[in-house]
Order: structure tokens, then C-alpha cells, then sequence
């Protein structure tokens, strides 16, 4: 009878020796390979979108909200957009063999640092199916090999995604084992794929606030956290009226299911008579649900068209990954930057302001992995950063922050070459 361990070992064994072939392949076979991922997502969309329809009808009887629905739907334009962070990943440098700090030191010696990739990466990541794709692209063309593992409502969308992944890049001549995936929703995979150290280099969870927890406390190996977004903008009281209604209409509404969705807006006092009304009304023609402070609820009142109600403790600090904002006002910078301190996640925080030195110090104060000046938090994306596309979002400071691409993929070791030296 095969058993949980069984399976993980077997799954384990294939992909690091898969890896140790992979990271001595050539750009060109990786990107060939790439290239050809991209090109069966839009060859094999019909197949893809079967799969999904079948999760999405999965959980839609299941009681899913219309948020996680969202982010599990795929579709034409997604799959295509897809396709091209596949070859904006195949279009970026080789990190591996990057040559760092390479000098020639007193003695004769030769040395420095060349990167070289982390192993094996594990991921278990919730809804997304496109995060199959993307990890399955960035630990290619980095040269890791990775297990996957998705939740329970995307499994057929996962499914579908894997199997093509691994057919294209063993066309490609790249072992079809550099791509594991588990094939089951028994939760005690999870639990033994956390315990498999000696297979597994580096494990990133992807997920709500509790499970990126879980795991962080119950793997193994070493964890990057993150993605967890509580993220606020703040509208300064110099802040041009137009740029913060459309920066937070954008934060807010373009897709409120992601992590660098707006999910608190402060406003300065100074212009919260004017500012909060517009960004009100736009926001109201969207669906938003605005969840007030006693001083935001004064000046809104029952804002027509608007859903304005009073906001409790728990709405502070709150990722709603939905069609819902807490609003307060403020008196200072300080205010605002004391906010973000207490509620903040780490992920990405904005501010809107003509002010250079209320930038500055925005900058330089608020601790996050993304500061944004005049711009709206969505652009926190590893597509949007010239990554190509992104594992996660590590809100911690070890050993990356911020959307992780190729490079954070990567370690390095020493070369050193001498002609015969030797320590006296």
C-alpha cells in the first residue's frame, strides 16, 4: 500500500535529482522550454478552461465568496497574460553563473562569487492557479526545481496547468521532474511536505494570514512569509485632488482580491472635506462598502448612491481582499505613519502629496517591503517591477523582500583560483 511518505519521498527523490540537471542547463534550453509553456497556454486554453469551469462550479456550491471566486477564475485574457509573463521570464538575464565582486586579492588569489541556484523549492499556495504557472517559470529559468502544491478548489485548474508545464519542458529536452506536482487535497500531504528537509530547500506559502502562520511554524526548512497585505494610502494634506481620487479608485477597484489592493484610506484633515467626497463618489459607482471613522462618517453622512457605515476596532488592520475599506481621518503625518506602524502587514504602503518633504520622510519612516510616492499600491507585482512575474510577496527581511523573481531564486558560492598558493 503506498503511503503519504511514499509518495512525498518518491516525488521528493525525482525532483532534486531533476535539479541537479537543470542547474547546469543552458539559457537557451530554458528559455526553449519557456517559450514553450507560453505558447500551449493559448494551444491548450480550451482544455485549461474546462478544468477551471469545473472549479469555479465546485465553488460557487460550496459557498466560496465572490472575491475568492475572482481569484480562482482564469480566462481568455488571463491565460493570455499569462502566456507573456512566460516570455518576459524567458526575455530577463540568466542569473545563473552571474559572476559577483570578483577581484584579485594581495596574496594572487583570485575570488569571488558566482550565483548559483537555491535547490529545491517547495510552494503551497490557495486559489490562484496562475501562481502553478509562475513558480513553475521563475524556478525554471532560475535553475530550481519545484514541488507545488494548490488548494483544494483549484485542483483541476492546477492539474491542467502542471501537466502542461511538465510536457512542454520535457519537449524542450529539460527533465519533466524539475516540476512536481501533489496531486491530492489530503491535507496530511501538506503536513508531511513540511517535514521534508531533506528534499526541499526553501518553502513559500501563499494564502491568508493563518496558513502563511501555519506554515512558518511548522516547516522544516526555511520560510519566506509574506503576501498578507494590509495595505493603506495616505492622502497628505498637498495631495492634488484629482491624482488621490483616481489613485485610490485604482488601489481600490482594478481587482480588490489581490494583496496590494488598498484596504485602508487616510486622509488629512486639511483637505478631508474635499477629498473624502470624491473619492466617495467614485468609489460608490464601484460598489464600495466604506467603513468610517466618527470624523470620515461626519463628513460623508449618507453619501447617496454609497455604502458608509461606522468602522469597529477590527476594521483596522484588516486585508478584505474585497470591495471594502476602512476610512479614517487624520491631523498630521505623524498620525498617519503612528497608523500604519500599529496596523500595517509590511507589504506595501502609498502616499499622495505634493510635498517633497512629507514624500521624504514617508519614505525613509514607513517600514514596508514597497513605498510608493503619488502611485497606486496595485504596482506592487513582480510583472509590474520588471520581474517578469513573481513566486510571492515576502514581507520579511530575510533573505529577500518585496515580489521575489530570478535573482531572490538564487544563492551563491566562492570561486577562488590561485597557481599554487598556500597559507603559512
Amino acid at each position: 500500500m503506498t503511503t503519504t511518505v511514499d509518495i512525498l519521498a518518491e516525488k521528493g527523490e525525482a525532483v532534486r535529482r531533476a535539479s541537479r540537471k537543470l542547474a547546469s542547463l543552458s539559457a537557451d534550453t530554458k528559455n526553449r522550454a519557456l517559450s514553450g509553456i507560453a505558447g500551449n497556454l493559448i494551444a491548450q486554453r480550451e482544455n485549461i478552461l474546462e478544468a477551471n469551469a469545473r472549479d469555479i462550479e465546485a465553488g460557487r456550491s460550496s459557498g466560496l465568496s465572490e472575491a475568492l471566486l475572482d481569484r480562482l477564475l482564469l480566462d481568455t485574457a488571463r491565460l493570455e497574460g499569462l502566456a507573456r509573463d512566460v516570455e518576459k521570464v524567458a526575455a530577463l538575464p540568466d542569473p545563473v553563473g552571474e559572476v559577483i565582486d570578483m577581484q584579485v586579492l594581495p596574496n594572487g588569489l583570485s575570488a569571488g562569487r558566482v550565483r548559483v541556484p537555491l535547490g529545491v523549492i517547495g510552494a503551497i499556495y490557495e486559489s490562484r492557479p496562475n501562481v502553478s504557472i509562475d513558480i513553475s517559470a521563475l524556478c525554471l529559468k532560475s535553475g530550481n526545481g519545484c514541488i507545488l502544491r494548490g488548494g483544494k478548489e483549484s485542483i483541476n485548474s492546477n492539474r491542467a496547468l502542471t501537466e502542461l508545464v511538465r510536457s512542454s519542458i520535457g519537449e524542450a529536452g529539460v527533465p519533466e521532474d524539475a516540476v512536481q506536482f501533489i496531486d491530492s487535497t489530503d491535507r496530511a500531504l501538506v503536513e508531511g511536505m513540511l517535514k521534508l528537509k531533506q528534499y526541499i530547500d526553501l518553502m513559500i506559502p501563499r494564502g491568508g494570514a493563518d496558513f502563511v502562520r501555519y506554515v512558518g511554524e511548522e516547516a522544516a526548512m526555511p520560510v519566506v512569509t509574506g503576501g498578507v497585505g494590509v495595505c493603506h494610502t495616505y492622502v497628505d494634506r498637498s495631495a492634488d485632488l484629482e491624482m488621490a481620487v483616481n489613485i485610490a479608485f485604482n488601489a481600490k477597484t482594478q481587482r480588490p482580491s489581490v494583496c496590494n489592493a488598498l484596504d485602508t484610506l487616510l486622509v488629512h484633515s486639511g483637505v478631508a472635506a474635499t477629498h473624502l467626497p470624491a473619492i466617495a463618489h467614485r468609489w460608490s459607482r464601484a460598489g464600495v462598502e466604506m467603513r468610517c471613522d466618527s470624523r470620515a462618517l461626519s463628513i460623508l453622512g449618507p453619501t447617496q448612491g454609497s455604502a458608509v457605515v461606522p468602522a469597529g476596532e477590527g476594521d483596522w488592520g484588516q486585508e478584505y481582499l474585497d470591495l471594502i475599506a476602512s476610512v479614517k481621518v487624520v491631523d498630521s503625518l505623524d498620525e498617519a505613519l503612528e497608523h500604519i506602524e500599529k496596523y500595517g502587514s509590511g507589504h506595501s504602503e502609498a502616499i499622495v502629496t505634493g510635498d517633497y518633504t512629507s514624500a521624504s520622510r514617508f519614505m525613509k519612516e514607513v517600514d514596508a517591503a514597497a513605498v510608493l510616492v503619488n502611485a497606486s499600491t496595485r504596482f506592487v507585482d513582480g510583472g509590474q517591477f520588471g520581474l517578469g512575474s513573481e513566486v510571492g510577496i515576502s514581507t520579511q527581511k530575510f533573505h529577500a523582500r518585496g515580489p521575489l523573481g530570478l535573482r531572490e531564486l538564487t544563492s551563491y558560492k566562492w570561486i577562488v583560483q590561485g597557481n599554487g598558493q598556500v597559507l603559512g
